[in-house]
């Protein structure tokens, strides 16, 4: 079985974020496999040990995006590729074009990836991927079971579940509760470093950057504004009513 996972490498959950002149600082920060992504790599290996085949890891991302990809390598992923063509670089639209060129090269049966990036929060790779390469997609997955091509997902909907079945190829998203992904052994980090890992561009692709071209464009960034103390209303219950009306119309322009 060709087992595709696409990963990002995103900033560490615990940094803080500095934005100046509108960007967001990278000075000092710690990065880390996107943690949905864990998910689908953890899952990925075990589909691999109970099945047998290949795990191949992907990103797109500048050069610090291989610590991300050996990271995996040494959870138990046999392969790993990184576009590191800055021509490729882009929005959703741009990167489910970029990882479904690299899946038709590589091959696949099935590709996993996490349920959204916790830096964007967009959701998008997943749907988008699976149209471009015209295969079937089950989101926010929570238990994966297959039986020669047939998939059987339990997916998370706001707290409930929902079973969908399905055949391969197919991708599929995972959900914090997919599994609990497990820690480089020192033997795999070791094993890690010789592993291949394959750098491609656009000419690898066959891609050119008018291909791929961003549809959105990101004009400024900037942090939330501080919150402000909360007010207590006095006095009787209809004049604190009328006064929160006034308020909320008024100062917070919310009705």
């Amino acid at each position: 079985m060709n087992i595709l996972v696409v990963m990002k490498q995103t900033f560490d959950t615990e940094e803080k974020i500095v934005i100046q002149d509108g960007k967001i600082s990278e000075d000092g920060v710690e990065f880390i496999i996107n943690p949905y992504d864990e998910y689908a790599v953890e899952e990925a290996i075990k589909l691999k040990e109970e099945h047998g085949g290949e795990v191949t890891v992907v990103s797109i991302g500048p050069d610090r995006a291989e610590n991300a990809l050996r990271t995996a390598l040494a959870m138990g992923a046999d392969k790993a590729v990184l576009v590191n063509d800055e021509s490729l670089f882009g929005d959703e639209y741009t990167t489910a074009k970029v990882l479904a060129a690299v899946a038709r090269k590589v091959g696949y049966d099935i590709i996993l990836g996490g349920q959204m990036a916790v830096d964007s929060g967009a959701g998008q790779g997943g749907p988008r991927l699976a149209e471009e390469l015209g295969i079937n997609h089950v989101s926010t997955a929570v238990k994966l079971e297959i039986n020669g091509t047939q998939v059987r997902v339990e997916r998370d909907v706001e707290g409930d579940l929902e079973v969908v079945e399905t055949s391969l190829p197919v991708l599929i998203t995972a959900q914090q509760g997919l599994n609990e992904p497990r820690y480089p052994s020192l033997p795999g980090i070791m094993k890690a470093k010789k592993k291949p890992l394959d750098r491609l561009s656009a000419d690898d692709l066959g891609l050119s950057a008018q291909d791929v071209q961003a549809k959105t464009v990101i004009v400024d960034q900037s942090l939330p504004p501080k919150k402000q103390a909360g007010r207590i209303l006095s006095g009787d219950l209809a004049a604190q009513v009328s006064e929160l009306v006034q308020l909320l119309r008024n100062e917070a322009k919310v009705i």
